[in-house]
Order: structure tokens, then C-alpha cells, then sequence
């Protein structure tokens, strides 16, 4: 995908997390999408910073990478969901486009992709982009509503709780 196709999956991700971890349609809801709008924006681009050095969709587009991103919230809370916009820039460019990504680069150069990609300057690249985000936002909702409740024994609302602490709403 392009530059245009990862800031319009961040946009429609900042507000349909923004609902799944607040459903109630309220100034809460706009907040949590104004929230979370900063860190998945820089998560998305992050990864195409490796078109001025290394390599492009190897060089930061790799799960080592990934890796660090999952940590850095331990160092920078307000930044939780920065991993967030990386991993679905990830899974726009292996679904979403023909070349795919190096994921386990420098360890393998091979890429990744899904065969029914599309290419970034096709017609039906923002169509495919809201495709693949709307798949991404309904994983987020089950993992959210359905796993990780039961994984910790908590309810729903304990969760929410946790995790609006985590983006100070």
C-alpha cells in the first residue's frame, strides 16, 4: 500500500478501536478515537521510514521490529498503541498488496504476501485498504470482547477499564 492507504487505515482503525473500547457513543467514544488517532497514525507510517535508508519493506518491515514496538509501551505508556499501527501497516502490505514483506529480515529475505493483493497504484487500492481494515477492527473486537476476558478471568468492563487506563481516557 501507499502513503495515502496506511494514513487511511490509520484514521478508520483510530475510530473503530476508538468504539470497540468504547461503545457508548458518547464524548468518551470521540475522545478515546482522538486518543488513540497519534499513536496508531505514527505506527502506520513508521514502517515506510525504510524508503530513505536500508531496504523498503524489509528493513522495518519485520517482526523483529514488531518486537520492540510490543515492548516500548513498558517504557512509554502513552504511546500503547504505536505497535498497534505497525502491525496493521504489516498486515495491509502482506494482504493488501502484490510484493508483500520480509518478515523474519535480516534473518530471511524472503517476502510475504497474500496472491490476491493488489498493486499500490491500482484503482481498488483504497477499497481493498478499507477491506483489510474493517477485517482488522473485527479481530481487535473479538481478541477484546471474547479472549482476553476469559484469558484473565476478568469481565469485559474490567478489561476496558485496564486498557482505558492505558490511553488515559
Amino acid at each position: 500500500m501507499n502513503k495515502k492507504g496506511h494514513v487511511l487505515n490509520a484514521v478508520l482503525l483510530s475510530v473503530g478501536l476508538g468504539y470497540v473500547l468504547e461503545p457508548s457513543l458518547t464524548v468518551a467514544t470521540v475522545e478515546t478515537m482522538v486518543r488513540l488517532s497519534l499513536p496508531v497514525a505514527l505506527g502506520a507510517l513508521f514502517p515506510d521510514v525504510d524508503t530513505a535508508f536500508g531496504k523498503h519493506r524489509k528493513s522495518l518491515h519485520n517482526l523483529p521490529v514488531l518486537g520492540v514496538f510490543v515492548v516500548f509501551p513498558t517504557y512509554f505508556a502513552n504511546l500503547y498503541f504505536v505497535w498497534v499501527g505497525i502491525a496493521t501497516h504489516y498486515v495491509l502490505d502482506v494482504i493488501g498488496s502484490r510484493r508483500g514483506i520480509a518478515l523474519f529480515y535480516p534473518f530471511s529475505k524472503t517476502e510475504y504476501g497474500f496472491p490476491g493483493g493488489v498493486t499500490t497504484s491500482s484503482k481498488h487500492a483504497d477499497l481493498v485498504t478499507v477491506a483489510v481494515t474493517a477485517l482488522e477492527i473485527g479481530a481487535f473486537a473479538a481478541v477484546h470482547y471474547y479472549v482476553l476476558p476469559l484469558s484473565r478471568g476478568v469481565n469485559a468492563n474490567t478489561a476496558l477499564a485496564g486498557l482505558r487506563a492505558v490511553v488515559g481516557v
